[in-house]
């Protein structure tokens, strides 16, 4: 497979990142056999987002990844014609 998801603004690789973990926030994806419910209900309020440790993308389901990915390149296109509606 090739690697093709290279950032052209590298600057903003926090901010990509940042949206990808609050999209799997909001699908529940975790990492299998996390239980604690205490922490999945902090995620859903805000008070606690999970973190690179928590989600184990190697064992995400490709369907998930997948809306993760085009949920992001959908939010860019909507905040780009934003920007682009009030020129």
């Amino acid at each position: 497979m090739s690697r093709r998801n290279q950032v052209v603004v590298p600057q903003c690789k926090a901010a990509l990142n940042a949206m990808k973990y609050e999209l799997a926030a909001e699908i529940g994806l975790y990492t299998p056999g996390q239980e604690d419910f205490s922490a999945e209900f902090a995620g859903e309020l805000g008070t606690a987002g999970p973190t690179t440790s928590s989600i184990n993308w190697r064992e995400a389901a490709t369907r998930d990844v997948g809306y993760i990915g085009g949920s992001i390149t959908k939010r860019l296109i909507q905040q780009a014609e934003q920007v682009l509606g009030q020129l």
